[in-house]
């Protein structure tokens, strides 16, 4: 994590102090953010393998992703209607594979 902070050029690192501390938040919460991000791809992923295949776990898939979604929807990682929008496709393309 240390490591990506000098990603950014040296001229522009904090000064002062809170500046510093505000760095170190913003970098936090956007790792957070990264998780949460690919929770919602594995989980979008394995919802669409599974629909696509015609597992009998889809449905269990397509839920936990519902799940992801709007957990990522609460935390203002993606936008609500991204993510209603995510919900509406993976839900055609179940209605449209069984």
């Amino acid at each position: 994590m240390k490591d990506q902070r000098w990603k950014f050029n040296v001229n522009t690192m904090p000064i002062i102090k809170s500046a510093k501390k505000a760095l170190k938040v913003s970098e936090r919460k956007a790792e957070v953010n990264r998780l949460v991000r690919a929770k919602i791809k594995d989980s979008l992923k394995g919802a669409r393998v599974a629909i696509d295949k015609g597992d009998k776990k889809a449905e269990e898939k397509i839920s936990k992703a519902y799940r992801e979604l709007d957990i990522a929807a609460k935390k203002n990682v993606i936008h609500k209607n991204k993510a209603s929008r995510l919900k509406s496709r993976l839900a055609k393309r179940a209605k449209k594979n069984n």
